[in-house]
């Protein structure tokens, strides 16, 4: 098995994280005791900002692991494998900070993606190491397209919905990590 290291996302590297229908955001926290958890990405929720410097949206849902563990202690690594062409998976690891709505670094970022529906937070990654191996056991699928659930579900919400939403699910991981600031921070007023 092979294992290479890069120094940036070059071109190469970004057409392959690009062409991915889906990647994966692994994290975890400073306990021993903590759970790790590996969370799937998708619906165009990447965007590869400079050769160094990567974010995701943080689309709504029933947890918040990755957010906590990354305001704990930055730590991620998200890995692209292709599950169609040659075989490869990518595996970039980094130092990452969560940017929520209310927060002025928001605006920007957002801009850079079409969906904004349930975006909780973007997770903005500065790069430490890149590096490749060969995918050999990732097995050959056809992507039949994006599950549209969470954007419908997100859609019927009103504004108040989303918010009694997340304020019972994403306050803290299940670890009691603290989640999102804002809604604790309105929780606390």
């Amino acid at each position: 098995m092979r294992w290479e290291g890069h120094t940036k996302i070059d071109d190469s590297l970004r057409a392959f994280m690009e062409r991915q229908h889906l990647f994966f955001v692994a994290t975890a926290p400073l306990a021993e005791s903590g759970h790790v958890n590996c969370s799937p990405k998708g619906l165009e929720s990447l965007r590869i900002l400079g050769p160094k410097t990567l974010a995701y949206l943080d689309l709504v849902g029933s947890g918040i692991e990755p957010i906590a563990h990354v305001r704990e202690n930055r730590r991620v690594v998200l890995m692209f494998c292709a599950f169609d062409g040659p075989p490869k998976i990518v595996r970039v690891h980094g130092r990452g900070r969560v940017i929520e709505p209310e927060e002025p670094e928001f605006r920007a970022l957002i801009s850079a993606f079409s969906s904004k529906v349930g975006v909780r937070s973007i997770v903005v990654i500065d790069v430490t190491r890149i590096g490749d191996s060969c995918g050999f056991g990732v097995p050959l699928m056809d992507y039949e397209g994006d599950r549209t659930h969470l954007i419908t579900w997100a859609e019927r919400k009103d504004p108040a919905g989303l918010t009694a939403y997340k304020r019972e699910k994403n306050m803290a991981s299940i670890d009691g990590l603290q989640g999102l600031r804002a809604l604790r921070a309105n929780a606390e007023k």
